[in-house]
C-alpha cells in the first residue's frame, strides 16, 4: 500500500505542472487555475488509492481541475465580468480559447486546443521565474506551481510561518497576473532560462545545506530541485547549462549518506566514508558532466560539475586532483562574480600551494563580500579561515575563527561542528 501511494504521489507531481499549464493556456487565469489544480490533486490523492489509477490520469486531472475552475469563475458574477473584459484585451495568441458553444466544464485534453505536454512545464518555469519577481518569490512560486508542494510544506522548508509564505506566494501571483502564457521570444529566452536555472540551483543548495534550523539536509527540497532539472533537461537535452546543472546536483547529492553522523552531526568532505557515497548517482553525474562539456563552451554549471566530478572520483581525500580543481576554479572565477566560487578557489589554492597561500586569498576576499549578505559571507570566510589556520599550526587564531563562524551561522549542525573544532583545539571535546 505504501509503495502504491508513493507511486501515485510521484505521478501526481509529474503531471501537476502539465495540467496547470493546460488550464492557464486555455483560460488565461493563473491564480484560480493553480487553486483548481491543487483541488484536483487532492481529489486524486483521495480517490486513486481506493479506485485505482485511471487509464488517462492527466486527462482525469485536467477534466476535474477544469470543472473546479469553471465553477469558481461562475460563482462570482462580478469577477466573471472582469475576466471577460481582460480576455477581450488579451492578444489572440496568448492562450487557446474554447470552441464556440462548448461547455468548459467537460474539458479534457482534446478540448484544450492541443494536447498538454511537458512544454507547459518549461513555460510555467519561465512564468514563475519572471524578472518582475524577487528570487525569494521566484523560488516560492516555482515550488508551489511547478513542484506541487503545498504552502505549508514550502513554509516548513524555509522555516517561516505558513501565513507569511502564503502572502509571499499571493504577491508573486499578483505580480505575474496578465502575463501571457507562452515561452519568451528568442531575444529574451537565454536570459530567462538563466533565471530558471538559478532558481533551481538555489532550491537545491538550500536543500543540500540548509542555511538555518536543526537539520543539515532538507531532502524534499534537494530531490525536488533534481526532479525539476530533469524535467527541463528532457525538454532541452542539448543545452549544456541544463546538463551541467543536473550533473552538479547529482554529484553533490551523491555524498549525502556520508555527510552526517548517527546524531545528525556534520562530517566534512575530507573525513567522509566514501564507501557510503551513492556510486550510481556518481556514475550518472560524471557521464552528464562529460556530456555537458561537449555541448558547447564551458559555463558556470559545467565547470562546477567538473569540479564535483574530480572530488567524487577520488577514492580517498588524499587522492583528490587539487591542481586540476584549482585550474577549473581559475576559469570559473573569471566567469562569475559568485563569492562561493572565489572561496572555493581559496581552498584549492591552500591544497596546492599550502595553507598560508590560501589564507592570503581569504584575507583578500574579506573586504569583497556581497552586499546584503554580510553575516552569511563572513561566517563562511571565518569557517575556511579557521580550517586553514589550523592546518598552518596556529591553534589560537583558528579557535577564534571557528567560534566567530559558529556564532554567525543559523544552521545548528554547522554551529555545533564549528564549536567542536574550536574545543578540540582548546584540548577539550564537548
Amino acid at each position: 500500500m505504501g509503495r502504491a501511494t508513493d507511486d501515485i504521489e510521484d505521478l501526481l507531481r509529474r503531471h501537476a505542472p502539465q495540467v496547470l499549464g493546460a488550464l492557464v493556456r486555455r483560460y488565461g487565469h493563473f491564480d484560480p487555475a493553480e487553486d483548481s489544480v491543487q483541488e484536483a490533486l487532492i481529489a486524486a490523492a483521495g480517490q486513486w488509492p481506493r479506485d485505482g489509477i485511471p487509464d488517462n490520469p492527466r486527462g482525469w486531472l485536467i477534466r476535474v481541475a477544469s470543472r473546479r475552475l469553471t465553477d469558481r469563475l461562475r460563482s462570482d458574477e462580478a469577477r466573471r465580468r472582469r475576466e471577460e473584459t481582460a480576455a477581450a484585451l488579451t492578444p489572440a495568441d496568448a492562450f487557446v480559447a474554447p470552441p464556440p458553444g462548448e461547455d468548459p466544464a467537460g474539458a479534457g485534453p482534446a478540448a484544450l486546443g492541443r494536447a498538454p505536454s511537458e512544454d507547459d512545464t518549461l513555460t510555467l518555469l519561465f512564468l514563475c521565474c519572471h524578472p518582475a519577481l524577487s528570487p525569494a518569490a521566484q523560488i516560492a512560486l516555482t515550488l508551489r506551481a511547478v513542484g506541487g508542494l503545498t504552502t505549508a510544506e514550502i513554509a516548513r522548508a524555509h522555516l517561516v510561518p505558513e501565513a507569511t509564505m502564503a502572502q509571499r506566494i499571493s504577491r508573486a501571483k499578483r505580480a505575474v497576473r496578465g502575463t501571457q502564457f507562452r515561452q519568451p521570444d528568442a531575444r529574451d529566452r537565454d536570459q530567462r532560462l538563466a533565471a530558471v536555472l538559478q532558481v533551481l540551483y538555489l532550491i537545491f543548495n538550500e536543500g543540500y545545506t540548509a542555511t538555518a534550523g536543526p537539520d543539515l539536509h532538507r531532502t524534499d527540497l534537494a530531490r525536488e530541485a533534481i526532479r525539476l532539472t530533469r524535467a527541463v533537461r528532457r525538454l532541452l537535452p542539448h543545452e549544456g547549462r541544463v546538463t551541467g546543472l543536473l550533473a552538479l546536483m547529482l554529484l553533490t547529492e551523491a555524498r549525502t549518506p556520508a555527510r552526517t553522523g548517527p546524531d545528525g552531526e556534520l562530517i566534512p568532505l575530507d573525513e567522509q566514508d566514501r564507501a557510503r557515497w551513492d556510486r550510481t548517482a556518481i556514475a550518472e553525474g560524471i557521464a552528464l558532466a562529460e556530456e555537458a562539456l561537449a555541448q558547447g563552451p564551458a559555463g558556470d554549471y559545467q565547470l562546477q560539475a567538473a569540479i564535483a566530478a574530480l572530488h567524487d572520483e577520488a577514492g580517498r581525500a588524499e587522492d583528490t586532483d587539487w591542481p586540476q580543481i584549482l585550474a577549473l576554479y581559475d576559469v570559473l572565477v573569471r566567469r562569475t562574480p559568485d563569492p562561493a566560487a572565489a572561496l572555493g578557489r581559496a581552498v584549492a589554492v591552500a591544497m596546492v600551494h599550502g595553507p598560508r597561500a590560501g589564507l592570503a586569498e581569504v584575507d583578500a576576499l574579506a573586504g569583497a563580500g556581497p552586499a546584503g549578505r554580510a553575516e552569511q559571507w563572513h561566517y563562511r570566510l571565518d569557517a575556511v579561515r579557521g580550517h586553514l589556520l589550523e592546518r598552518a599550526g596556529d591553534p589560537d587564531a583558528a579557535r577564534t575563527a571557528y567560534r566567530a563562524a559558529a556564532d554567525a551561522t543559523l544552521s545548528e549542525p554547522e554551529a555545533h561542528y564549528l564549536r567542536r573544532r574550536a574545543d578540540r583545539l582548546n584540548g577539550s571535546d564537548t
